[in-house]
């Protein structure tokens, strides 16, 4: 051993025995220290008593200093290398630089102590690690020498780890590990081999990797589909409920989806307002709690959509079936109708468990044609006279909720949704943006305002509930934001106020870096969470707010139907429910959230690196539209909106000549050719990075293009090259020098939008 190792062994010593004092000959005889290593312990000794690590109790007696812990959490690491925890005691956020981890690895529960801490920032040492993290790790194998190597799958692992046996898996293959011992910093953690999945250069086999990854879901229990395919014979036992099957109600959802949980009404009162009816499936007349059933849907938290392959948190019998609000069929639900003014304002609401019978199902783009006065395509009978008139003026009702949030503050952030569109392979061919459009805009107001009503009701009433809590951003966050709105050019003064900075996005509206600035505003702010103890939606500009429309895919959902139709039918408790049960479910369900859009942006994001290191090994890259969003002297970055990519274009990819790089004007010019921020311009892609997720972009031509196409180009005729090679990214590395963007959640997400999926713009608030 070097001495920076014998010193860490025999701090690891002292530290693993805080209580114990030890002589230099115990160490000695402990660690296995012979010759010049007995003349350096001395020395050893020396530093760590001077560097108070150790301190003499009596002559030649050490023990180890004790360290004051100051935080614990769970430990999340970025692939930047930094990490953070948020305290458990207090909620604060530590960060935790790469050389300060210690041995502590991703989702390892650790203790620190502060290092820094002032108002801005405060940073932390990991002292201990209080709990190992209880996942299985997905690497590709390597061997290097004589030893075996797995090089982790997600890139915020930072050390590749040593297996004495690969089970039968073989160079290139992706593999699951565990960790077995990492005793050493110095030294490679080890691990052991628990499955072998498959090639790493094989796309079918992404999803199943990123299954084992992310601990998703498998098929479910037995004793749980025996009792859904029993459920059904509960629809004949509704019990005492308002029959609303001779009204007008009808669907509107994604053109591939099965599940139908929610569905609308709207008629007009003796006064003459509007009463908007918000139906959605009674799922809590089939699930009951503590039930087989229950207990897999709370803990599997919500639906996972991936982007070929959908892991629900409910059978098929009850997410397809007897909960789906079918049209034509009898269907259980729970209806909240919400009394509209002529302006727009509520007046009244209440609630009832009801029976209903859809009379229509429509697509969003069936449902955009009748708002924009158009034949719907795809209707098998002629379209009903009452949809006619309810869908327009649901629209228009609608429109002014809309208007209303946003003059309270709320956020109108429009990041483009995605959906990726995969071969038969398992490879990405192309990515759909999904614009924000009127018949999406339409669904979410309802939605919301359903989910408003519910929660300021049972609020009212007493009841704690588990309320959907999306807290104001830090002044330091919205310092930042300030900062880089600067950088693009942009005034956007003081973004502190709600008010002021819902009316700056909406001063972008029409801006080439619209998405681009949205993106920062969305980074900007806090994670949306379930809280059992707090309450408000800074997003939405919503006093109360929970999540009630989805109960097919979201538990929170089920629990607050069980409470609602506890409150509706009078019931010995009410709707009210133990407050530690709802702090429990808030943190399970918030993590389970969180898992499962983890797992659908890593999918994305394998898929769409496998698509551009395709590109390359066809030598045919695609030629994508983008628009320049930031210049710095050493190259510009580019918005790909198509990709939904943030990639840089190095200097040396501009062109021959010597680019000036003006600090004041933030351009790089020479002679006539001058990029600046909202230069639109058209670039292809040069090398991929796929272990650290990044790529090299080259521009088409030296000058900015002052068009943009609608459609990416191809570069040239395809080569003859195997398709196949383009799957070699499994283990294909690069001097890549461009980022992508990193996004982040709060109120709205965005991500994928598989087969079955609902619009999260529209249901995920």
């Amino acid at each position: 051993m070097s001495f920076n190792q014998e010193t860490m062994a025999v701090q690891y010593l002292f530290e693993s025995e805080p209580q114990t004092s030890f002589r230099l000959g115990d160490i000695a005889k402990i660690l296995g220290l012979r010759g010049k290593q007995l003349k350096r312990l001395q020395g050893i000794i020396t530093k760590l008593n001077g560097d108070g690590v150790i301190k003499q109790i009596k002559p030649g007696l050490f023990q180890l200093v004790a360290v004051e812990t100051a935080a614990s959490g769970r430990l999340t690491v970025l692939r930047s290398g930094m990490g953070y925890i948020t305290d458990k005691t207090n909620g604060t956020t530590i960060w935790v630089p790469r050389e300060d981890m210690e041995r502590a690895l991703p989702g390892d529960t650790v203790a620190l102590h502060l290092t820094r801490s002032t108002s801005d920032e405060k940073r932390g040492r990991v002292v201990n690690i209080e709990q190992r993290a209880a996942r299985d790790i997905v690497g590709t194998l390597s061997i290097r020498g004589n030893q075996l190597f797995v090089s982790p799958l997600d890139p915020a692992y930072k050390h590749d780890f040593t297996v004495p046996d690969a089970k039968g898996g073989k160079e290139g293959d992706r593999i699951v590990i565990r960790l077995t011992s990492w005793d050493n910093t110095n030294e490679h953690p080890q691990g052991e081999v628990v499955d072998v999945i498959g090639p790493a250069d094989k796309p079918s086999l992404d999803t199943d990797v990123i299954c084992r990854q992310y601990n998703l879901p498998g098929p479910f229990a037995p004793e749980t589909v025996r009792e859904a395919e029993k459920v059904g014979e509960r629809l004949q036992s509704p019990g005492k409920r308002l029959d609303l099957r001779e009204d007008f109600i009808f669907t509107i959802d994604p053109a591939k989806a099965r599940d139908f949980d929610d569905a609308l009404s709207l008629h007009t009162d003796k006064d003459g307002n509007r009463v908007l009816g918000v139906h959605i499936a009674d799922v809590g007349h089939f699930v009951r709690k503590n039930s087989p059933l229950d207990k897999e849907a709370q803990e599997r938290g919500t639906t996972v959509y991936l982007v070929d392959k959908v892991i629900p948190m409910l059978p098929e019998q009850l997410s397809n079936g007897v909960c789906s609000l079918r049209p034509d069929e009898d269907r259980l639900a729970l209806s909240a109708f919400l009394t509209f003014n002529e302006s727009g304002q509520r007046i009244s609401h209440r609630f009832a468990k009801s029976i209903v019978r859809s009379r229509l199902r429509l697509t969003y783009e069936q449902a955009l044609a009748i708002i924009d006065n158009r034949k719907p395509e795809g209707l098998d009978n002629p379209l009903p006279n009452e949809a006619r008139q309810a869908i327009p003026a649901i629209n228009h009702l609608a429109r002014q909720l809309r208007q209303a949030r946003m003059d309270a503050g709320a956020l109108d952030l429009e990041v483009p949704e995605c959906e990726v569109i995969l071969d038969k392979d398992g490879r990405m061919t192309e990515i759909k943006i999904t614009p924000s459009d009127h018949s999406h805009q339409m669904i979410e107001e309802c939605m919301v305002a359903a989910n408003e009503a519910v929660a300021s009701e049972l609020s009212a009433r007493g009841i704690n509930i588990l309320a959907r809590l999306h807290e104001p951003p830090d002044p330091e966050k919205i310092e930042e934001l300030q900062a880089s709105l600067n950088v693009l050019g942009f005034k956007p003064g003081d973004l502190s106020s709600p008010k002021r900075l819902a009316r700056f996005i909406a001063s972008t509206a029409n801006h080439p870096l619209k998405h681009h600035v949205h993106s920062l505003v969305l980074r900007s702010m806090k994670r949306a969470v379930y809280s059992a103890d707090d309450a408000g939606h800074f997003g939405l500009a919503k006093r109360y707010y929970s999540h009630f429309t989805s109960p097919i895919r979201r538990y929170p959902d089920l629990i607050l139907h069980r409470q609602l139709a506890g409150f509706i039918s009078r019931s010995t408790n009410g709707g009210r429910v133990e407050q530690s049960y709802l702090k429990a479910m808030a943190e399970h369900t918030t993590e389970m959230e969180q898992r499962a859009d983890d797992s659908s942006r890593a999918l994305i994001e394998i898929k769409k690196y496998r698509f551009l290191q395709q590109q390359l090994d066809d030598a045919n890259p695609i030629i994508y539209d983008a628009t320049v969003s930031r210049v710095t002297n050493f190259g510009i970055f580019l918005d790909i909106t198509a990709l939904q990519l943030t990639a840089m274009v190095h200097v040396s990819m501009l062109g021959n000549q010597f680019f000036h790089y003006n600090r004041g004007k933030e351009t790089l010019s020479a002679g006539d050719t001058v990029y600046r921020i909202g230069s639109k311009v058209r670039a292809h892609v040069v090398s991929v990075d796929f272990p650290q997720r990044r790529a090299d972009f080259k521009l088409v031509t030296d000058t900015p293009s002052d068009k943009t196409n609608s459609k990416p180009e191809k570069t040239g005729a395809k080569s003859n090259k195997a398709r196949a090679k383009s799957d070699k990214t499994g283990a294909r590395t690069s001097q890549a020098k461009t980022s992508t963007a990193k996004p982040k959640s709060s109120s709205a997400k965005t991500g994928s939008r598989p087969p079955q999926r609902r619009s999260r713009r529209t249901r995920a608030t």
